[in-house]
């Protein structure tokens, strides 16, 4: 036989008991949760301490420093506003119970706000439940605060002084960086002009070498001109002298040969034997080739004088007139080489 435990034994779920310790935990702490909760909302106040001041504090200025307007305008710092009187520290709020009682924490002073500076009369405080006194011992709480406010504004009167000396630091800096660009420029604007100066003085000095250059151009072609115009009356003048020269040789030439063809006509018609009682002034012309020295090579009758006999005798006169008289100089030899006699009955 098998042996079987019953089912609501204790032994028969062993977990059972942990969970019952858990529920009754579980209700302990809900019910601590409403105690607490209530309790908290239900704790009186505690009192407080007011100051009643019969007069208010003046507002700490700071001294305002005049200063000469910058020539470029600058960022203007906004003016330090005075701090009001710090307020009163509000009345803390009760901590909430816990399990065990906490140890009371000191109150903290809360951050001071500024009022602000044209309000003349504080705002209206309850009255608390307990007494106050007429004037008050100044909490000692306020006093570090207030030597704390003090520092900080002579931190923050120190700080702007500081940024004063660097934006006048900063100025001066400007400043002299400005005038040495200015020197700068200025130096930059002395050399542009030094360099057209010589510019000028260099074109100058090339226009007066080509005005002097142009002179001489001028002065050469004067020179040349004039050359050629004495070369050119030199030439005409010696035209003209070759001219008159070959013109008196050309007369003397011609004189020559006249003189000659007169010699020969008067020597042939010595030779002829007219025939008698010829009617008018019959003309007989005869072509006659001479050799040099004076010798007849050939006799032609080029125009009869229309009586045979008169012909006849001109033409024997002229064979017995050889040799005819010629000039000396042998370049005259061609004006009788081919000569043309013309013979007249009478003269």
């Amino acid at each position: 036989m098998s042996s079987s435990v019953p089912r609501n034994s204790p032994h028969s779920e062993p977990r059972s008991l942990l969970a019952g310790v858990l529920a009754v935990l579980v209700h302990l702490l809900f019910i601590a949760l409403l105690v607490f909760g209530v309790s908290w909302k239900d704790h009186p106040p505690e009192g407080m301490m007011v100051d009643i001041w019969t007069e208010l504090p003046k507002p700490v200025q700071e001294p305002v420093k005049t200063q000469a307007p910058p020539k470029q305008p600058k960022p203007v710092p906004e003016p330090v506003k005075p701090e009001p009187e710090p307020p009163k520290p509000e009345p803390i709020k009760p901590e909430p119970p816990k399990p065990e009682p906490p140890k009371p924490e000191p109150p903290k002073p809360e951050p001071v706000k500024p009022a602000p500076p044209k309000a003349a009369a504080t705002p209206p405080v309850k009255k608390p439940d307990i007494a106050m006194k007429e004037k008050p011992e100044p909490v000692k709480e306020n006093k570090p605060d207030l030597e704390e406010q003090k520092k900080k504004e002579q931190e923050k009167i120190k700080e702007q002084e500081k940024q004063k000396e660097l934006e006048k630091k900063k100025e001066l800096e400007k400043k002299k960086e400005l005038e040495k660009q200015k020197e700068l420029e200025k130096q930059k604007e002395l050399e542009k002009q030094q360099e057209i100066a010589k510019q000028k003085e260099a074109e100058k000095q090339k226009a007066l070498e080509k005005q002097k250059e142009l002179q001489k151009q001028k002065e050469k072609e004067l020179a040349a001109q004039r050359q050629r115009e004495q070369e050119a009356k030199a030439q005409r003048e010696a035209e003209a002298q070759r001219a008159a020269q070959q013109a008196a040789a050309r007369n003397q030439v011609t004189s020559e040969i006249g003189k000659y063809k007169a010699l020969i006509l008067a020597k042939i018609r010595s030779r002829i034997v007219m025939p008698p009682d010829l009617p008018g002034n019959p003309v007989a012309e005869f072509s006659v080739t001479l050799l040099p020295g004076g010798d007849i090579l050939d006799v032609r009758l080029s125009k009869s004088s229309g009586h045979a006999a008169f012909d006849s005798a001109v033409e024997r006169a002229i064979f017995l007139s050889k040799p005819l008289p010629l000039p000396p100089d042998p370049t005259l030899f061609n004006e009788f080489r081919n000569l043309n006699i013309t013979v007249h009955y009478r003269e």
